[in-house]
C-alpha cells in the first residue's frame, strides 16, 4: 500500500514507527536508498521558529529522529544522550530567549538547515538532505516550502498580543488562555513539491493521533492539501481518550477554537467530507459521528506492540472503507 500521513509531534512520530512495522518498510535495499515511498509523511511546519539565527523545525526533526533511531525515547523529542553546553553559553552571554533549550547535538541539525536555507535550497530539499543521514524509512516532506508559523493571541493582563506558538506552548505551558490561533502565512502558502502527487497516488490517508489543531490542522490549512485529501479514503486515530488528550495540551488548543475536548467532537471538527473512518479508544466506544464510520479499540501507545496494533487497525479500516468506496 501507498499511505500518506499528515503528521506532527510525538504522537504522530510514534504512530509512524508502528505503521512502518505494519507495512514492513524502512529497511534500505541498497546503500543509496534512504526512504521507502510506501509511506509519505507530510510534516507540520507551523511550529517552526527562528532562534539564534537558526531555523528550527520541531515536528520534522521529531519524525526524522524517531524513525532514524536518534530520539530521546523518554521525553519523545530532542536527541538521545544530549548535552546543553551551547544553551549554557548562550545564557552566559545574556542571549534571549532562555525558555527554548537547544541541545548540542540538535543544534548541529539546525546549523546544517540554516546554512542550506541561506544558500537558497528550499526546505523540502533540506529535509531530504538531512534524511540522507537518518534513513527514516519513509518519505518525509514538509507541508510547504513557504514560511508558515502558528501564532496565538493571548491576553496576559498586560494587554492583548500575539505570541509564537512555541512561546505559548513551552514558556507558558499553554496556561495563558488563547483567544485565537492563527496560521500566519498559510493563506499564500503552496504545498511543497511532491505533496499533492503523493496524495494523488496514495491508496489511503491516515491521520495519526497528532494535535488536531496545530499539527494535523496546520497541514490541512495549506491551500490545496485538504481539497486533495477529500477525494481519498481517510482514516483518523483519535488523539483524545475519555475527554482528555493522550499527551500534551491539545485540550487548550481545542478550547481556543471552540471545540469540545472529545473524540467525537474532534471528528466532527475535521469533518465527514474529509474523514471516512475514525478510531476511538474503548473509553469512547459510544461515540457516534454522522457520516463517519467509528470503531473502538485500545489506543494507548504503551509499547511498540500496542502501537503496531493501533496502526494495523487503522490500515485495516482504510482497506475496508476503500473497498466499499470502489
Amino acid at each position: 500500500m501507498r499511505i500518506v500521513v499528515p503528521a506532527g509531534g510525538i504522537g504522530g512520530a510514534r504512530f509512524l514507527r508502528g505503521l512502518r512495522a505494519v507495512l514492513g518498510t524502512g529497511a534500505p535495499t541498497t546503500g543509496d536508498q534512504t526512504t521507502d515511498s510506501a509511506i509519505t509523511v507530510i510534516g507540520n511546519t507551523g511550529d517552526d521558529i527562528t532562534l539564534f539565527g537558526l531555523r528550527i523545525c520541531p515536528d520534522l526533526d521529531t519524525v526524522m529522529y524517531t524513525l532514524g533511531g536518534g530520539i530521546d525515547e523518554e521525553q519523545g523529542w530532542g536527541r538521545a544522550d544530549e548535552t546543553f553546553t551551547v544553551k549554557e553559553e548562550l545564557a552566559a552571554y545574556g542571549m534571549r530567549p532562555t525558555w527554548f533549550g537547544l541541545g548540542d547535538r540538535d543544534t548541529a541539525t539546525h546549523i546544517v538547515r540554516a546554512q542550506m536555507l541561506a544558500a537558497g535550497y528550499p526546505l523540502s530539499a533540506v529535509t531530504e538532505a538531512l534524511c540522507e543521514r537518518w534513513k527514516p524509512g519513509v518519505r518525509l516532506l514538509p507541508m510547504t516550502d513557504d514560511q508558515v508559523e502558528t501564532h496565538v493571541v493571548v491576553d496576559d493582563g498586560e494587554g492583548r498580543r500575539a505570541i509564537h506558538f512555541q512561546e505559548w506552548w513551552i514558556r507558558h505551558r499553554a496556561a495563558l488562555p488563547a483567544e485565537r490561533i492563527i496560521s500566519v502565512g498559510a493563506e499564500s502558502a503552496k504545498p511543497a513539491p511532491g505533496v499533492l502527487a503523493a496524495i494523488a497516488e496514495a491508496d489511503a490517508v491516515i491521520l495519526p493521533p497528532s494535535n488536531p489543531v496545530v499539527s494535523v490542522g496546520s497541514v490541512l490549512g495549506v491551500p490545496g492539501i485538504r481539497e486533495a485529501l477529500v477525494g481519498k479514503t481517510v482514516v483518523g486515530v483519535s488523539p483524545i481518550i475519555g475527554g482528555a488528550p493522550v499527551r500534551g495540551m491539545a485540550d487548550a488548543c481545542l478550547t481556543a477554537i471552540g471545540v469540545e475536548t472529545g473524540a467525537a467532537a474532534v471528528a466532527e471538527h475535521l469533518g465527514s467530507d474529509l474523514l471516512d473512518g475514525w478510531l476511538v479508544d474503548e473509553a469512547d466506544a459510544d461515540a457516534k459521528v454522522e457520516g463517519i464510520e467509528v470503531r473502538s479499540r485500545p489506543l494507548y501507545m504503551s509499547d511498540p506492540a500496542a502501537t503496531e496494533a493501533i496502526a494495523r487497525a487503522a490500515v485495516d479500516l482504510a482497506v475496508e472503507l476503500s473497498k466499499e468506496r470502489t
